[in-house]
């Protein structure tokens, strides 16, 4: 049994019957459209978001159907906005396997995301969950204004952290905090508590993003780095603290490398061992750190429930991960 499914055992049942609802949410009479929902369905990941969705529920009253449908209706348009993106950025991979764009075209795939996301819709409009629907809703629309703002923000390549802590809150958090918010809902919490759920899932948002960050520049654990975000003239808390401390000259030599010399891989494994030299690494790790027990601290606040380890397990996991 791995680390996770060993942390999912308080809420494995719920997760085989969501598999099943999930499903039943994506099914078409297209056969087209029912042969690609097959398609994602099985290529699914961890399935991170739903199992907030549930243990956030669970740490309340309890799980109910409209903590299924809480969980679908994120998972609907999470996908939706994942076959989106690779359209976005001409990706042809997804999770190690074909993109849907890839294998069905750019224009069969914007369609196929907007198919994903009028299912989350009409699930939460059909069963007047309109209180769940608004917290996704202001979760995607976040998302989107993330995505806007980087490529804004970057193309001068001179992000300050104020404006890196923007996106990744827009970006990523938001998902991950909608769903912490959503399992609360459902499960009868009130404002405050739903408003510390957010705010929980928020700080693991924000840390998680960190930690990808840095295993861009490597670690002990995954060997080499890879200098991906680099390549794609992503510019993340590690090179910005360091760009930041830099010198004039030094601080226009690295910006001059991200953006001309970005594709040469001696290049970039330069700037990778500048940063991890002057303590990118060191401040990006105190940070995620910082966020993590944060979230921790909050977890702690809540009323004791015998998920509770679990849950804080899971936050353990999710950010000491090395891939």
């Amino acid at each position: 049994m791995s680390k996770l499914d060993h942390i999912k055992v308080p809420i494995d049942a719920e997760l085989t019957l969501f598999e099943s609802k999930f499903r039943e949410a994506m099914r078409s009479s297209v056969p087209l459209l029912d042969t690609i929902m097959t398609y994602i369905v099985k290529r699914k990941g961890k399935q991170i978001r739903p199992i907030f969705v549930f243990f956030s529920a669970k740490l309340f009253e309890g799980i109910n159907e409209s903590t299924h449908r809480g969980a679908s209706l994120v998972e609907l348009l999470h996908t939706a906005t994942l076959v989106h993106d690779d359209v976005v950025d001409d990706s042809d991979e997804r999770r190690g396997f074909f993109s849907i764009n890839a294998l069905w075209k750019n224009k069969i795939a914007v369609l196929v995301g907007d198919y994903l996301l009028s299912r989350g819709l009409l699930l939460s409009v059909q069963n007047k969950d309109y209180h769940l629907l608004e917290i996704v809703s202001n979760a995607v629309r976040e998302m989107s204004e993330g995505e806007l703002l980087q490529i804004e923000k970057t193309r001068n390549l001179n992000l300050s952290e104020e404006v890196y802590y923007d996106i990744i809150r827009k970006k990523t958090a938001s998902l991950i905090a909608s769903c912490c918010a959503i399992g609360a809902a459902s499960a009868g919490a009130n404002e405050e508590q739903i408003e510390k759920m957010r705010l929980f899932g928020e700080k693991i948002g924000i840390a998680f993003q960190m930690k990808d960050d840095l295993l861009d520049y490597g670690d002990e654990d995954i060997g080499k780095p890879r200098g991906i975000d680099l390549k794609e003239k992503k510019l993340t808390l590690p090179i910005i603290y360091t760009l930041n401390q830099a010198d004039a000259s030094t601080k226009s030599k690295m910006i001059h490398t991200i953006k001309n010399h970005h594709n040469n891989k001696k290049k970039v494994a330069e700037v990778v061992d500048y940063v991890n030299a002057h303590n990118g690494i060191a401040y990006t790790k105190a940070a995620m750190n910082r966020y993590k027990q944060e979230a921790l601290d909050i977890l702690d606040s809540l009323p004791d429930s015998e998920c509770k380890p679990n849950v804080r397990q899971l936050v353990e996991f999710i950010i000491d991960r090395n891939h």
